[in-house]
């Protein structure tokens, strides 16, 4: 498809993970940044994509000893970090850490930003957003993470209004009677297979090629520099006395900016991953909001 536009607001997560084991030397906290000897734990999802191998190598030749711990279940990284057996994890985006803390009352804090996974808009009816007559219904998924997503993706395309600006509790009742399309949440498994009875929908990311389409087809694509996207951004997590931990924030960098590790999470992300070094104070700042509105919907 020819015309592709970058709107705001959604990232698929790359969450999954469970401990697989957790002790030994933490990096010390002085002032004086990295030094030898070091040792780092970062808990991560994915340790065999080979780009880990590249980060851990990198790390080194700053006189960071990286150790990762790999993961397959989303609920036991968070804690390890809490505990004290980690040092660092690197598998979330905003919104589940803030869904973390404030289950678990904790107070994990992310100090760097990796990238955003985007969630698209497709059609195989119409080239661009613009063709999408009015009245036409679009399909979102059903579950409440991405039908939000989705639906504040709709929104930053122009085809649909929510109600107070939207947020990542929206659901299809929060579609404005004004907006230009209708709206239908379908399983997420199906959004992709409804698109020769619709004018287009948000399919995943996981279902994208099984429908036999692939990134480039999307017609509408996040924009991680709009605000909205913020809580869809992965980040490093630390505990909050180890925010400012100069050998931690040195991690980060490294992350952000040695090309071979970016060049390898675009690589295991099939192209779709949108890097990003977004401020780590805007992401606390998100952080802080959406842990509000968890509570304020509690």
């Amino acid at each position: 498809m020819s015309k592709k536009i970058t709107i705001a607001a959604a990232a698929t997560l790359p969450l999954a993970l469970l401990l697989a084991g957790c002790a030994g030397a933490s990096a010390e906290t002085g002032a004086g940044g990295a030094g030898t000897d070091e040792v780092v734990r970062i808990g991560v999802v994915g340790a065999g994509d080979p780009y880990w191998e590249t980060y851990k190598e990198a790390a080194a030749a700053e006189g960071i000893e990286v150790e990762l711990v790999d993961f397959s279940e989303y609920t036991q990284p968070n804690p390890a970090l809490s505990a004290g057996e980690l040092d660092l994890n690197q598998f979330q985006h905003v919104i589940y850490l803030a869904t973390y803390n404030v289950a678990g009352d904790d107070d994990l804090q992310p100090i760097g930003a990796t990238a955003i996974y985007p969630l698209g808009l497709y059609s195989s009816q119409h080239d661009s957003v613009e063709d999408i007559p009015a009245g036409a219904t679009v399909a979102v998924p059903n579950d409440e993470s991405n039908q939000a997503r989705g639906l504040l993706v709709l929104q930053s395309a122009g085809l649909i209004e929510l109600k107070d600006g939207g947020s990542i509790f929206s659901t299809v009742a929060d579609v404005e009677p004004s907006s230009k399309v209708k709206v239908e949440a379908l399983d997420a498994a199906l959004t992709a297979t409804s698109l020769p009875d619709v004018a287009a929908a948000i399919i995943n990311n996981d279902f994208v090629g099984d429908a036999g389409l692939s990134f480039e087809d999307a017609i509408a694509v996040d924009d991680p520099s709009d605000p909205n996207a913020l809580p869809y951004v992965n980040i490093f997590a630390a505990r909050a006395e180890d925010a400012d931990n100069p050998t931690y924030l040195k991690l980060v960098e490294i992350y952000q900016t040695t090309q071979d590790v970016l060049d390898g999470v675009q690589e295991a992300s099939g192209g779709t991953a949108v890097l990003l070094d977004t401020p780590a104070e805007d992401l606390v700042a998100s952080l802080n909001d959406v842990e509000e509105d968890i509570r304020a919907n509690q």
